[in-house]
Protein backbone atom coordinates (compact mmCIF):
# COMPACT_ATOMS: atom_id res chain seq x y z
CA UNK A 1 0.00 0.00 0.00
CA UNK A 2 2.77 2.42 0.89
CA UNK A 3 4.36 1.83 -2.55
CA UNK A 4 1.03 2.62 -4.23
CA UNK A 5 0.66 5.84 -2.22
CA UNK A 6 4.22 6.91 -3.07
CA UNK A 7 3.71 6.13 -6.76
CA UNK A 8 0.44 8.08 -6.82
CA UNK A 9 2.14 11.02 -5.11
CA UNK A 10 4.97 11.04 -7.65
CA UNK A 11 2.52 10.73 -10.54
CA UNK A 12 0.25 13.52 -9.32
CA UNK A 13 3.18 15.79 -8.59
CA UNK A 14 4.72 15.21 -12.01
CA UNK A 15 1.45 15.62 -13.91
CA UNK A 16 0.28 18.69 -12.04
CA UNK A 17 3.56 20.52 -12.51
CA UNK A 18 4.24 20.55 -8.78
CA UNK A 19 6.90 18.92 -6.71
CA UNK A 20 6.18 15.29 -5.85
CA UNK A 21 3.79 14.87 -2.94
CA UNK A 22 5.37 13.25 0.09
CA UNK A 23 3.95 9.80 0.71
CA UNK A 24 2.83 10.72 4.22
CA UNK A 25 1.01 13.85 3.03
CA UNK A 26 -0.81 11.98 0.28
CA UNK A 27 -1.67 9.13 2.58
CA UNK A 28 -3.10 11.63 5.09
CA UNK A 29 -5.19 13.23 2.32
CA UNK A 30 -6.56 9.88 1.15
CA UNK A 31 -7.32 8.72 4.69
CA UNK A 32 -8.99 12.05 5.44
CA UNK A 33 -11.16 11.73 2.36
CA UNK A 34 -12.08 8.12 3.14
CA UNK A 35 -12.96 9.03 6.75
CA UNK A 36 -15.17 11.89 5.59
CA UNK A 37 -16.82 10.29 2.53
CA UNK A 38 -19.97 8.24 2.76
CA UNK A 39 -20.25 4.90 0.96
CA UNK A 40 -22.09 6.51 -1.92
CA UNK A 41 -20.09 9.74 -2.11
CA UNK A 42 -19.18 10.48 -5.68
CA UNK A 43 -21.62 8.01 -7.28
CA UNK A 44 -24.62 8.53 -9.53
CA UNK A 45 -26.80 5.88 -11.15
CA UNK A 46 -27.98 6.05 -14.79
CA UNK A 47 -31.53 5.97 -13.44
CA UNK A 48 -30.87 9.28 -11.66
CA UNK A 49 -29.89 11.10 -14.86
CA UNK A 50 -33.34 12.43 -15.65
CA UNK A 51 -34.36 14.98 -18.28
CA UNK A 52 -34.75 17.58 -15.52
CA UNK A 53 -31.07 17.56 -14.59
CA UNK A 54 -29.56 16.61 -17.97
CA UNK A 55 -28.71 20.14 -19.16
CA UNK A 56 -26.85 20.90 -15.95
CA UNK A 57 -24.52 17.88 -16.23
CA UNK A 58 -21.04 17.95 -17.77
CA UNK A 59 -20.25 14.43 -19.02
CA UNK A 60 -16.66 13.17 -19.33
CA UNK A 61 -16.08 9.95 -21.27
CA UNK A 62 -12.96 8.38 -19.76
CA UNK A 63 -12.76 5.48 -22.24
CA UNK A 64 -10.28 5.11 -25.10
CA UNK A 65 -10.43 7.41 -28.12
CA UNK A 66 -11.74 4.49 -30.23
CA UNK A 67 -14.56 3.77 -27.76
CA UNK A 68 -15.45 7.46 -27.60
CA UNK A 69 -15.58 7.76 -31.39
CA UNK A 70 -17.68 4.59 -31.68
CA UNK A 71 -20.42 6.17 -29.56
CA UNK A 72 -20.84 8.19 -26.41
CA UNK A 73 -23.35 10.12 -24.36
CA UNK A 74 -24.48 13.16 -26.38
CA UNK A 75 -22.40 16.21 -25.46
CA UNK A 76 -19.72 14.27 -23.58
CA UNK A 77 -16.10 15.39 -23.78
CA UNK A 78 -13.27 12.89 -23.99
CA UNK A 79 -10.54 12.69 -21.32
CA UNK A 80 -9.06 9.22 -20.84
CA UNK A 81 -9.26 8.06 -17.24
CA UNK A 82 -5.51 8.23 -16.61
CA UNK A 83 -5.41 11.82 -17.88
CA UNK A 84 -8.10 13.21 -15.57
CA UNK A 85 -5.76 14.33 -12.73
CA UNK A 86 -3.46 16.16 -15.14
CA UNK A 87 -6.38 17.78 -17.00
CA UNK A 88 -8.52 18.65 -14.00
CA UNK A 89 -8.37 22.33 -14.94
CA UNK A 90 -10.45 21.49 -18.06
CA UNK A 91 -13.30 20.19 -15.93
CA UNK A 92 -15.79 22.77 -14.61
CA UNK A 93 -16.09 23.37 -10.90
CA UNK A 94 -19.51 25.06 -11.02
CA UNK A 95 -21.73 22.19 -12.18
CA UNK A 96 -22.27 18.48 -11.74
CA UNK A 97 -19.58 16.50 -13.57
CA UNK A 98 -20.24 12.83 -14.38
CA UNK A 99 -17.32 10.62 -15.41
CA UNK A 100 -18.03 7.33 -17.13
CA UNK A 101 -16.31 4.45 -18.88
CA UNK A 102 -17.90 1.23 -20.15
CA UNK A 103 -18.78 -0.22 -16.74
CA UNK A 104 -17.65 2.33 -14.14
CA UNK A 105 -14.39 0.65 -13.14
CA UNK A 106 -11.82 2.96 -14.78
CA UNK A 107 -13.90 6.10 -14.32
CA UNK A 108 -14.25 5.33 -10.60
CA UNK A 109 -10.46 5.54 -10.29
CA UNK A 110 -10.43 8.89 -12.09
CA UNK A 111 -13.32 10.13 -9.94
CA UNK A 112 -11.55 9.10 -6.75
CA UNK A 113 -8.41 10.99 -7.82
CA UNK A 114 -10.44 14.10 -8.71
CA UNK A 115 -12.30 14.01 -5.40
CA UNK A 116 -9.09 13.55 -3.38
CA UNK A 117 -7.77 16.55 -5.30
CA UNK A 118 -10.70 18.61 -4.03
CA UNK A 119 -13.38 18.26 -6.72
CA UNK A 120 -16.52 17.42 -4.78
CA UNK A 121 -18.70 18.08 -7.85
CA UNK A 122 -17.25 15.07 -9.74
CA UNK A 123 -19.29 11.86 -9.74
CA UNK A 124 -18.81 8.44 -11.31
CA UNK A 125 -21.70 6.88 -13.18
CA UNK A 126 -22.10 3.44 -11.67
CA UNK A 127 -22.44 0.78 -14.41
CA UNK A 128 -20.98 3.23 -16.94
CA UNK A 129 -21.93 3.75 -20.55
CA UNK A 130 -23.32 0.23 -20.83
CA UNK A 131 -25.57 0.86 -17.84
CA UNK A 132 -26.72 4.18 -19.26
CA UNK A 133 -27.60 2.54 -22.59
CA UNK A 134 -29.82 -0.06 -20.90
CA UNK A 135 -31.02 1.69 -17.73
CA UNK A 136 -30.58 5.42 -18.25
CA UNK A 137 -33.58 7.51 -17.20
CA UNK A 138 -33.12 9.89 -20.13
CA UNK A 139 -31.71 9.52 -23.64
CA UNK A 140 -31.73 12.79 -25.58
CA UNK A 141 -32.57 12.52 -29.26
Amino acid sequence: MRYLVMALGLYLGANLGASPVAAGELEDEIIGYMDFATETAGIILPQQLTAEIWEGVYFVDTRSRADFEAGTIPGAVHIEWRDVPGRLDEIPEDKMVVLFCNTGVRSSQATFAARVMGRENVLVMQSGYEGWLTEGAYHPR
